[in-house]
């Protein structure tokens, strides 16, 4: 089993930027994948970045140019550092993983996060 557990979400003005975290652990060498994906009222979880073991990182259109996705593999950790932020990226933003690269991209990973909320308004 893998626990995921997200941090940094709040409270930011538009334009403003966070850094969100994910923390894991567990039997972490089940992870290969780590992504992020976020929900905001009344639409479909999507998916927002990937970054595998190796630092291959993948950008849905949604908010690729204004988020980077990092991982520090020897503190177990995934950050997502969100810049030029706007009011529709208002939503809870979700960390999961999984060993399968397609899993995670599919939106189908073994292990979620609880979510963290981010709300962008003046």
């Amino acid at each position: 089993q893998v626990q995921l557990v997200e941090s940094g979400g709040g409270l930011v003005q538009p334009g403003g930027s966070l850094r969100l975290s994910c923390a894991a652990s567990g039997s972490i060498f089940s992870i290969n994948t780590m992504g992020w994906f976020r929900q905001a009222p009344g639409k479909q979880r999507e998916l927002v970045a990937t970054i595998t073991s190796g630092g291959s990182t993948n950008y849905a259109d949604s908010m690729k140019g204004r988020v980077t996705v990092s991982r520090d593999n020897a503190k177990k950790t995934m950050y997502l550092q969100m810049n030029s932020l706007k009011s529709e990226d208002t939503a809870v933003y979700y960390c999961a993983a999984d060993v399968s690269q397609q899993r995670v991209l599919r939106g189908t990973p073994a292990y979620w996060g609880q979510g963290t909320q981010v709300t962008v308004s003046s």
